[in-house]
């Protein structure tokens, strides 16, 4: 039991972290910083913990306006550098965005880090080097709730590459073995935000503390004093129906509008939808957008279901991390950013960086390394996944839908890539709409009569080896399905629990939603079919879902290609709710008035 002092002191802390903020506008760089707060700020910063106490930080104080013009200028070509290499829906986010106030405040703080301090043996430095920032980040915390603590705000300038942070070590004197951790701007606010800038700014969300914490061992997630509970189950039982009331006012907004009844055809029934997606007329505009393209490889290879070799699957995931493949071509295009999430590629992935395709602290750009195993197997062996395997599979598609819309992104895309994987979507396909395999499998690749007829016999033996059931979604999986189906579906669920519209690519997105459907059916609801593939299979899940394809162009590259194509029809679907006038508010007569 805590005396009354303890209990305020605790209320007292929680109220200042609850309160921090990375604040950007609203300074006041008339008043100045008192000198005795700025030296407890800073006396704060330095009782932070570090690594066998080496106390590896620095600070650096700008008060010089001529400095800090210098820095400014520094972060002004930095901030256009990076806005260039941004995908167009996220550049156009981020030019908009205040991310810098080195002006606007009257003192500027640099933390700096040592990793000499100390000398050769400094506990525990020896065998985690990167242990010496983490403390000096430490430093940058306690400085940051400490200015809280004293009113005042704090915004970390955190842009910089390389090279800019050597330019700005060299305008600040420093010497060459210290390194910038932290570039603060300090000063007193009108007020403080309610929430982060850059979430009310509509470039991030704040991820949920539930689906941060995890007991005993990684996947077992649950706040403290709650059961571990199912993130599959957990993610199903969030996606509740699109808004009948947003599609009927978006219904009724479009017969306003300052054109013919139904004159945009199917366009306006797109508008509908996606109102009632998210629950609002307008609706958000659907942008920026990602496409996630799920890489797995496929035991049923060795059947002879195609001519290309296995290996092609990863040499195609260093194509897309290169940039080099249609679908990186079409997400230019189009302004969207592409993430290749390897979920069960069977090769060793060749992609060109020196650093290495690991889990450590210097991942690959655009790829995240979510292998739940090497491929899957033979399924006319045996089940191609274990039940677990599939299971995790899903989940990785949840956690990925989550982390790109809490990253800001307000459109998802399906892209796949796998050799031999309209084998395992003719099978799904098949287990879940009872199609004849004969129907509802195709060329792929582009194969020629001899292999699709033992492509065709392939699907039928599999599904009369496991006689899948689709009353069991993840059991149809395991038996006959593919890493970046259970991917894809779980992709799937996840949008659809945050009210996020998915655009579905090709055969593979197709196989993909069906077992997203069985899971929980309003999940279509979400799912917006961007062309229908030049596969068989493709038009009989579409049909099986409901769902029309918004274009047909005989495309079956997979990759994403055919949704990404589509994207501006969905974007200009919901700009016409946006900006188009209504017959009143534009003064036009309405022939039925």
């Amino acid at each position: 039991m805590l005396s009354a002092e303890a209990d305020a002191a605790r209320r007292a802390f929680y109220r200042v972290v609850e309160g921090r903020r990375d604040v950007r506008t609203g300074f006041r760089p008339d008043v100045p910083v008192d000198d005795t707060v700025l030296g407890r700020m800073l006396a704060a910063a330095h009782a932070a913990p570090s690594v066998g106490f080496s106390q590896p930080w620095d600070f650096v104080v700008v008060r010089d306006r001529a400095v800090r013009e210098r820095v400014q200028r520094l972060v002004v070509r930095q901030r256009e550098a990076y806005a260039a290499a941004l995908p167009g829906g996220r550049a156009a986010a981020f030019r908009g965005l205040k991310i810098e106030a080195i002006l606007d405040t009257p003192l500027n703080v640099v933390v700096t880090c040592d990793r000499t301090r100390g000398g050769r043996h400094v506990l525990g430095r020896a065998t985690q080097p990167q242990m010496a920032p983490y403390s000096a980040a430490l430093a940058v915390q306690n400085l940051w709730l400490a200015a809280r603590a004293e009113g005042l705000g704090v915004g970390w300038v955190s842009f910089l590459d390389d090279a800019g942070t050597r330019e700005l070590a060299a305008l600040l004197d420093l010497p060459g073995h210290l390194e910038v951790i932290a570039y603060l701007c300090v000063g007193h606010v009108a007020a403080f935000p309610a929430e982060p800038e850059l979430a009310a700014a509509g470039w991030a969300r704040r991820r949920p503390l539930a689906w941060a914490v995890h007991h005993d061992s990684y996947g077992r997630r649950a706040l403290p004093g709650e059961e571990p509970m199912d993130l599959i189950e957990e993610t199903v039982a969030a996606i509740e129906p699109a808004s009948a009331e947003a599609a009927a006012a978006a219904r009724d907004r479009l017969d306003r509008m300052t054109k013919p009844r139904g004159a945009l055809g199917r366009v306006e029934d797109l508008a509908v939808r996606l109102a009632a997606v998210a629950g609002a007329c307008p609706p958000p505009m659907p942008e920026p957008a990602a496409v996630a393209v799920f890489a797995a490889d496929h035991g049923v290879h060795a059947q002879g279901v195609t001519p290309w070799p296995q290996e092609v699957t990863g040499q195609m995931v260093g194509n897309f991390l290169a940039g080099g493949a249609v679908v990186n071509a079409f997400a230019r295009q189009v302004g969207a950013e592409v993430c290749v999430v390897d979920v069960g590629v069977a090769s060793v992935l060749d992609h060109g960086l020196d650093h290495g395709l690991d889990q450590g602290p210097d991942p690959v750009p655009g790829l995240l390394p979510r292998r739940v195993a090497d491929g899957t197997a033979d399924m006319l062996a045996g089940p191609a996944m274990t039940r677990d395997q599939a299971r995790r599979a899903v989940e990785v598609g949840i956690e990925t839908a989550r982390d790109l819309v809490t990253a800001g992104n307000r459109l998802l895309v399906t892209g796949d890539m796998g050799i031999a994987n309209t084998t395992a979507a003719a099978a799904l396909i098949c287990a879940f709409t009872g199609a004849d395999p004969a129907v509802a499998t195709g060329r792929g690749t582009g194969i020629d009569d001899a292999t699709l007829d033992r492509k065709t016999a392939v699907v039928r033996r599999a599904l009369e080896l496991h006689r899948p059931d689709p009353a069991d979604p993840v059991g149809v999986l395991a038996a006959v399905g593919g890493l970046e189906h259970a991917g894809l579906a779980g992709f799937v669920l996840g949008a659809a629990a945050l009210r996020v519209p998915v655009l579905l690519d090709g055969v593979n997105a197709g196989a993909a939603a069906l077992v997203a459907a069985a899971l929980r059916r309003d999940a279509v609801d979400f799912c917006v079919a961007g062309h229908c593939s030049a596969e068989p299979g493709h038009r009989i899940a579409l049909a099986h879902l409901g769902l029309e394809p918004l274009l047909d162009l005989g495309m079956r590259l997979g990759e994403g290609t055919g949704a990404l194509l589509a994207q501006p029809v969905v974007q200009g679907a919901v700009r016409a709710l946006h900006d188009v006038a209504t017959f009143d508010s534009a003064g036009v007569s309405d022939k039925d008035a």
